[in-house]
């Protein structure tokens, strides 16, 4: 299928081939839906930012692109990446293997999108692959939006980060000498999503880790629902003073923070053209 607004092409990586979406130009962005698939707030968002001013690649993961979200279509999807070898669902202490192609495809995005680095963004069930992307040194500006892998069955796993304990370290050294951020989003009533993952990305990240953590306790002030989930997409309220839209801008500055303001003063310090 093909959006509106947006070109498509084919990337392939260890004999397997996905449709890929590109729009916009500038910095790369690399967007990873969540369940059930690229509905149309996951493309809301993706051309949101492509708007923004930035090169946003979006990965046709699973389900159905362009199919709005019930709560049928978000449990088939999850059974089906439960048994699907590329989705590790249960892993603490490792990432899903469907990670080697994205970094993959953050590397041709770098490649053709050009800059410092690339931002990522991933969600719900990719929500931790943005964390596992930062090994590579071109992945300047990760965002983890109710990160949910593991999913929290056992107190280790609702602590559970979704990568190696080599590449945890690499995450942290370039967080400390670098001065990276990881932002994070989350509801803090999300069963998926639990407290214990941001605690224990703050004790392992410091200063690194950004929390941004939005009310969804019962009679909450901007009326957000215990069961919120999805803070990008089918639960931002895109309205002044709402903590959603406040996220949102977060996560915009930090791509301009750490992909366009490089840039910007590259330039300025560049000598002129003769």
């Amino acid at each position: 299928m093909t959006l509106p607004g947006w070109t498509r092409f084919s990337f392939t990586h260890d004999g397997h081939t996905r449709d890929v979406y590109r729009r916009g130009s500038g910095p790369g962005v690399l967007v990873m839906h969540e369940i059930p698939g690229i509905t149309p707030r996951v493309e809301a968002f993706a051309r949101r930012v492509a708007d923004e001013g930035y090169t946003v690649f979006m990965p046709d993961l699973f389900g159905e692109v362009g199919k709005a979200p019930t709560p049928p279509y978000a449990l088939g999807q999850i059974a089906r990446a439960c048994i699907r070898q590329e989705f590790a669902v249960l892993a603490s202490g490792g990432s899903s293997p469907i990670t080697r192609m994205l970094r993959s495809l953050c590397l041709r995005l770098h490649e053709e999108a050009g800059g410092p680095g690339v931002g990522a963004v991933g969600m719900c069930l990719t929500g931790n692959f943005a964390l596992a992307l930062m090994v590579d040194p071109w992945l300047m500006a990760p965002v983890l939006s109710q990160p949910s892998l593991p999913f929290p069955t056992t107190p280790e796993a609702r602590a559970g980060l979704h990568v190696s304990d080599s590449d945890l370290q690499v995450i942290k050294r370039r967080t400390r000498d670098e001065k990276l951020t990881v932002l994070g989003l989350r509801f803090t009533h999300d069963p998926l999503c639990p407290k214990a993952r941001f605690d224990r990305l703050r004790d392992e990240l410091g200063s690194g880790f950004e929390g941004i953590e939005i009310d969804s306790s019962l009679g909450n002030p901007h009326g957000n629902l215990p069961i919120a989930h999805s803070v990008l997409t089918e639960h931002l309220v895109d309205k002044e003073g709402h903590p959603t839209q406040r996220a949102l801008h977060r996560v915009l500055e930090l791509f301009d923070e750490k992909l366009r303001k490089p840039m910007r003063e590259a330039a300025a310090a560049a000598p002129p053209a003769s």
